[in-house]
């Protein structure tokens, strides 16, 4: 019996451990030798962010919520070290998978490995070459100390072997995310804001923003909120609001009638909305990915992105941090000249399947 231990902390997290499960129970109806229990850290514990998505994607409860929300980014590590190494201590596991690159993703890795445990990082040699941003810390971290990478792209396994991780430990299987959106899609369900606000397709714009870079400084999201306003003609702006960014824009008197800045969406209803918007603008890494395969432009404020392929074969562009990026590409937008892009290899919907039959074929484990 194969024992697998799932880590799961934060809003991205759930979407991409959903296949997994659901793949593991699949190969246990088919008779094979595995089993699993699913941590969540507590990394994001508020219901919109992390309670929702266990119940729309059909996730079973925890074995164990470590409750390590809350406090500075150190605190929370540390506090995910401590809980999760008593969970690994009391119930052994031949393999701790990871996911993404959070602070739940780099903790556990480290506490599997000082518990010889061998660790697997599904999205790993993902890179931005930010080192600004926690999350790329988080993924050389976690990559560093990982015995097997499950990757997104091509170009992520350039990186891992650029950094001297050998072949034979890469695995390019797919993207999980995506096979949670395909598999959803047919579930999206129509937010209340949507007849609230007279929603009509291609008519309106989502927005997302959460990055330090554009939401710390009160004046740099106000010039970035403005300029949007300004350049997004007749269209609606439907802004779910990270509770990151709330607490900065509580200090601001950012108001215009097209502006319409609202709860956090669960992911049935986010997503119903991004499939019907004529375009997105956010500062995510996930949502370029949901974007490219569902079609939608997407415009990206940052510098850089540690997804290039959504730019080079999806509907991604990188619009930067300055706001004067922000005009040509609306007119672009709006002229009907933004490019169509494509899906990349193996975001097919099959990844988690992938996954589990390589990790079944692994006689070291």
């Amino acid at each position: 019996m194969k024992k697998i231990t799932l880590i799961a902390g934060a809003r991205p997290n759930f979407m991409k451990i959903a296949p997994i499960i659901h793949a593991i129970k699949e190969a246990q109806v088919n008779g094979k030798s595995i089993s699993y229990r699913l941590v969540h850290t507590g990394q994001h514990y508020d219901k919109k962010m992390s309670g929702d998505f266990f119940e729309q994607l059909n996730l079973p409860d925890p074995d164990v919520n470590l409750n390590a929300g809350g406090g500075s980014q150190a605190e929370q590590t540390a506090s995910i070290m401590i809980g999760f190494e008593k969970e690994l201590t009391d119930n052994p596991a031949d393999l701790v998978i990871v996911v993404g690159d959070v602070t739940s993703t780099m903790a556990c890795a480290i506490v599997a490995q000082k518990l010889h445990t061998k660790v697997a990082h599904v999205e790993g040699g993902i890179r931005s070459y930010d080192w600004s941003m926690p999350e790329e810390i988080n993924r050389l971290v976690t990559d560093a100390i990982t015995d097997y990478f499950f990757t997104t792209s091509e170009i992520a396994n350039e990186n891992l072997m650029r950094s001297g991780v050998a072949s034979d430990k890469i695995f390019f299987v797919g993207n999980t995310m995506i096979d949670t959106l395909l598999k959803q899609r047919p579930r999206f369900t129509k937010p209340e804001i949507w007849d609230q606000l007279q929603l009509k397709e291609k008519e309106y714009l989502v927005m997302t923003l959460h990055r330090p870079a554009n939401v710390d400084q009160e004046s740099q999201i106000k010039a970035l909120l403005d300029e949007i306003i300004e350049h997004t003609e007749d269209a609606q702006l439907i802004f779910p609001v990270h509770p990151r960014t709330a607490r900065i824009l509580e200090k601001l008197d950012v108001q215009h009638p097209r502006l319409h800045m609202v709860e956090p969406l669960a992911y049935l209803e986010f997503n119903y909305l991004v499939e019907r918007s004529l375009a997105v603008i956010t500062d995510s890494g996930g949502i370029t990915e949901e974007t490219t395969v569902m079609g939608i432009p997407c415009m990206t404020l940052r510098d850089n992105t540690e997804r290039p392929e959504t730019i080079m074969e999806g509907t991604n562009e990188l619009i930067g941090t300055d706001t004067k990026g922000i005009a040509p590409a609306m007119k672009r937008l709006f002229n009907g000249e933004w490019k169509k892009g494509s899906i990349p290899k193996l975001w097919d919907g099959h990844t988690a399947v992938r996954i589990i039959d390589k990790i079944l074929d692994f006689e070291e484990i």
